[in-house]
């Protein structure tokens, strides 16, 4: 082989090697390059979205939390409402007949003074024995609405009961013991709505 022809062989193998290694760089290069830190940006990313997701569900429970809260208030009022209404109603109905009594005591006062006096005549007596029935009717209705008579003569005296307005001096009875009633005190169930007018023994 002559010179030139070794010359233009050497040429063409350079060449060709020359070729391959473009080839191979030109390959290397369109291979996507995955930076190391990729997956620790991914990781980072998702604690970053949980964390978000955790303060959300925290928001939510506090928020949840207070509406309980806000609903049991308004249960508990509600009911205390019930009560309050059920109570005032049963005091109603309980007291409802005091004004009415009250307005009627003195005409009752005004008929024990009348029978207490005595009839010469016939018509007279019939005058007081109908005074008495009238009298007695509304004691009965008074007995039906609750109301009674305080207990007073004999009794010791008792200032949520009993009004002391004379104090007398009787050595047979006990000191503080009732010992005349001057006007009659009358309750309605466990109300005093006029206190006894006593005279107390000292």
């Amino acid at each position: 082989m002559s010179m030139e022809e070794k010359t233009l062989t050497n040429d063409l193998n350079q060449e060709k090697n020359t070729a391959v290694n473009e080839d191979v760089v030109e390959e290397n290069m369109d291979t996507p390059v995955e930076p190391v830190f990729l997956e620790d940006e991914q990781k980072e990313n998702e604690n970053k979205e949980l964390e978000k997701y955790q303060m959300k569900i925290a928001e939510l429970e506090k928020l949840v939390e207070e509406k309980e809260n806000r609903l049991l208030r308004v249960q508990a009022d509600f009911e205390n409402f019930k009560r309050r209404s059920r109570s005032e109603k049963e005091m109603i109905e309980k007291y409802r007949s005091e004004k009415l009594a009250s307005e009627l005591l003195p005409a009752i006062d005004n008929f024990e003074r009348a029978l207490q006096t005595e009839a010469d005549s016939e018509s007279g007596k019939a005058l007081l024995e109908g005074m008495e029935m009238i009298y007695r009717s509304i004691l009965t209705a008074f007995e039906k609405e609750g109301i009674k008579p305080i207990e007073a003569v004999g009794k010791e005296f008792d200032p949520n009961f009993h009004h002391a307005v004379m104090q007398g001096n009787d050595e047979n009875k006990a000191s503080n013991i009732v010992l005349e009633e001057f006007q009659k005190g009358y309750l309605l169930n466990d109300k005093v709505i006029r206190p006894s007018m006593v005279k107390v023994n000292q």
